[in-house]
């Protein structure tokens, strides 16, 4: 079993608009499913959601220094939103979950396999 994380990117100034309780609730449920199934199939191993990037500090070591700097590692209109990391056969596996979450949730996901230390 490979390790992957599926990840989720939103885009600044771009919003979905707001939801009703009853939209929200709907959404809540469906991520709830995804999730119980998730865990159910031994596949589920942790995710998160993220503040925006405006909550990012980035850290740097400068003449031996720490250097604290606001905001995103990188200026873009695209950040990491939340994530799924995930335990799969393979990539085709993998893919399956991230189709998942993209019913789900409707936005695109990007899966990515972390590297295995183990096998280099």
């Amino acid at each position: 079993m490979s390790q992957y994380l599926l990840s989720l990117h939103a885009v600044k100034g771009e919003s979905r608009g707001p939801q009703s309780h009853e939209e929200m609730e709907s959404f809540m449920e469906r991520i709830e499913a995804l999730e119980t199934d998730m865990r159910a199939s031994g596949a589920f191993l942790f995710t998160g959601g993220l503040h925006g990037p405006d909550a990012a500090t980035v850290v740097r070591r400068s003449e031996g220094e720490l250097l604290l700097t606001d905001g995103p590692f990188s200026e873009s209109k695209e950040h990491l939103a939340g994530f799924y990391v995930i335990e799969a056969a393979d990539l085709d596996a993998a893919i399956e979950w991230a189709g998942k979450v993209v019913d789900c949730i409707g936005a695109p996901i990007e899966v990515r396999p972390f590297f295995d230390s183990r096998s280099a």
